[in-house]
């Protein structure tokens, strides 16, 4: 398991195909402010809960110029209808082989009932114009994400 960049850091480049299967490339973005949001599973509680409150703020952070990236190690396929049944407004990418949550350091010891497992820890990274990380909010909160990224951004 790879440990997490820290606040003032590089974000790390990373190719990833969004929902509709096109390249998303994180080095093509500089000179915009970038949000990625890791998160476990598509079309989960928390998970829908979280992305639908981005969709429901889009025009808040669209308006401060921010772009965000939903990533799980969900396919494409599964993306698509996620995406398609909760008409996100932004793109979800697929990390099936898990390169770039092992970069971000995400892939976690979690647990649940009792059991103990590896997966995706929510995290989300707040990088500006520059590709520097400036914010990482390591338990963000799914029904009020939207405001906890303009916020980060704003700080």
């Amino acid at each position: 398991m790879s440990e997490m960049p820290k606040s003032g850091e590089k974000a790390p480049d990373f190719s990833l195909p969004n929902q509709k299967g096109n390249v998303v490339k994180l080095s093509e973005l500089k000179g915009k402010k970038v949000c990625l949001y890791f998160y476990p599973k598509d079309d989960t509680p928390g998970c829908t809960k979280q992305a639908c409150n981005i969709r429901d703020n889009w025009k808040a952070l669209e308006k401060k110029g921010i772009l965000v990236f939903g990533i799980s190690k969900d396919s494409v396929k599964s993306h698509g209808k996620f995406a398609e049944k909760y008409s996100f407004s932004f793109p979800v990418l697929s990390d099936e082989k898990k390169e770039v949550i092992e970069k971000y350091g995400v892939f976690k010891e979690k647990s649940m009932y009792g059991k103990t497992f590896l997966g995706v820890q929510r995290t989300t990274f707040l990088i500006n114009e520059k590709g520097i990380i400036i914010k990482i909010i390591k338990k963000p909160v799914v029904g009020n994400h939207a405001e906890e990224i303009v916020a980060g951004f704003e700080a």
